[in-house]
């Protein structure tokens, strides 16, 4: 069996991942699929003096949820089992870690995510995924 970890952020390019991973499950391909969202954590010290954990936790779980429902319901309708994950840290520091945690066998994800401009000025999540991962990395275009 092989583990697949696909990280989600609902932009059209991990949408794109999710037809790879469905694309490899349809040619025989036995799978164990990992789909996980990171959140970005709140660091601001003023917001948590107005908003509880209780709040941010339950607001990350949301937006992780929200981002992840589309891909969710492809796998679950393809009659493929995945199992979902929500994370909060630094996107693909998290992404590697859950890598190792996990022993996937490879990460198939899209070569920009919902970073925009963002992206560009601060580095791209896919180029530190593919220079620290433990495992191969399918970047889908």
């Amino acid at each position: 069996m092989l583990k697949i970890l696909i990280p989600i952020d609902g932009s059209a390019h991990a949408q794109r991942a999710v037809n790879q991973v469905l694309d490899l499950a349809a040619s025989g391909a036995v799978l164990e699929i990992f789909l996980l969202n990171v959140q970005i954590p709140i660091a601001s010290g003023h917001a948590r003096m107005f908003v509880s954990k209780d709040d941010v936790d339950a607001y990350h779980r949301e937006e992780g949820l929200a981002a992840l429902a589309d891909a969710r319901a492809r796998f679950e309708g393809a009659g493929l089992p995945c199992s979902h994950h929500i994370a909060v840290g630094r996107v693909a520091e998290t992404i590697v870690r859950f890598a190792r945690e996990r022993g996937v066998d490879k990460i198939v994800m899209g070569t920009h995510g919902r970073g925009g401009l963002a992206e560009v000025l601060m580095g791209s999540v896919a180029r530190e995924v593919l220079r620290d991962s433990p495992v191969p990395v399918l970047l889908v275009k």
